[in-house]
């Protein structure tokens, strides 16, 4: 009987390691697809190839040495306000925009507003910005291609400091992004994200609007309907607090004809970003305007390493309505004709400067190893 058992537990054992060894087996081939063996250094962070179509002409435009074409300035900034109206309109103020008006929506054409005396209480009383043009101006984008960049002392030597979204500052960044903020904008999409649609208690959101010092805060709450709650919250928490900054409104007939004057330029895809419109009411107020930020693709165009989306978190989000390559493209249009100046380097210690050397921020232009650009 003894020897009957120990016979039958053979086979039973051999199974038992055979498993064992094709466990051992497998795991060895899991770990190893995972690159998690720890023999070796680890390897390098492969960077996506670059998508050269995205970018057309990026090599052409930007390789040319930079210089403010003054004609070009002005007839650009003359056809922006012959056809936009932004110096007078850009913004709602209760002298344009009476109770009783009826508001037609930039993104719903079909979709009215009638202003009752509650909303037009939430209105600015005037126009904000005086009639003469300031010398500086810088537009600030929330690209990663800020990240470690040295720009901040650059952006606030600006007399006006226009940023986009309400971003993160402070907490280190100064050095690259600054602090200065004249305006600032928000779209309705955070106020649900990060402030619960203000469904709940609204001073967290009122207080990290502190950073922002006095300055504006420009909302778009006629673009789409659900953006009028939210922006109207907004402004009463605002109000309700005491907080020191001021909101505003974009005007949608601005937004319409705005989103008109670069379709007729070929932006025909989407409607403007708020990053494009500020741009274009900083060419009207402006008399020389820096762009920082501006860069929709995840490598640096230098120093070719991989770049967040944000340079204060890596959260990608959809261009949805907005066609964020075709208006890079625009922007850099703008900055070969001498127009703008648009930053992509990381920049030299020292205010703004115009007009700016025949340099950009890392070196001569005409040096730089820019031969990815090109396709193929």
């Amino acid at each position: 009987m003894k020897r009957h058992h120990e016979k039958s537990s053979i086979p039973l054992m051999i199974t038992v390691l055979c498993l064992g060894s094709l466990l051992i087996t497998a795991l060895w081939i899991i770990v190893d697809n995972g690159h998690l063996v720890p023999s070796g250094p680890p390897s390098p962070k492969k960077i996506p190839p670059w998508p050269s179509e995205l970018c057309k002409g990026c090599r052409e435009c930007y390789s040319k040495t930079w210089k403010k074409q003054e004609d070009n300035y002005r007839n650009f900034s003359s056809q922006l306000r012959s056809q936009c109206q932004g110096f007078d309109r850009a913004i709602i103020t209760q002298a344009n925009t009476p109770v009783g008006s009826n508001i037609v929506y930039s993104a719903e054409s079909k979709r009215t507003l009638m202003v009752t005396p509650g909303i037009f209480s939430t209105f600015i009383k005037e126009n904000p910005f005086p009639q003469k043009k300031w010398d500086t101006c810088a537009v600030v984008g929330n690209s990663g291609i800020l990240t470690n960049s040295s720009c901040g002392e650059m952006i606030d030597s600006a007399q006006f400091v226009i940023r986009c979204n309400l971003p993160s500052l402070g907490k280190g960044y100064e050095k690259h992004v600054g602090t200065k903020t004249d305006i600032v904008t928000a779209n309705p999409t955070i106020l649900v994200r990060k402030y619960g649609s203000l469904n709940g208690p609204r001073r967290p959101f009122v207080e990290s609007l502190h950073i922002y010092g006095k300055s504006l805060l420009l909302l778009p709450a006629f673009a789409f309907g659900f953006c009028t709650p939210l922006c109207l919250k907004a402004a009463y928490s605002i109000s309700d607090i005491e907080s020191p900054i001021r909101p505003t409104y974009f005007n949608p007939d601005y937004l319409r004809r705005l989103s008109n004057f670069w379709r007729s330029r070929g932006l025909h895809r989407g409607l403007p970003s708020t990053g494009l419109v500020m741009v274009n009411i900083a060419l009207e107020h402006c008399a020389n305007v820096h762009v920082y930020g501006f860069w929709p693709f995840s490598i640096h165009p230098f120093e070719l390493n991989a770049v967040k989306n944000h340079y204060f978190d890596d959260k990608t989000g959809k261009w949805g309505m907005h066609s964020m390559p075709a208006e890079f493209n625009q922007l850099l249009q703008l900055h070969s004709q001498g127009v703008l100046r648009l930053h992509l380097g990381n920049c030299r210690p020292g205010k703004i400067e115009f007009p700016g050397p025949e340099t950009d921020e890392t070196g001569p232009l005409k040096n730089w190893d820019i031969s990815w650009w090109t396709e193929g």
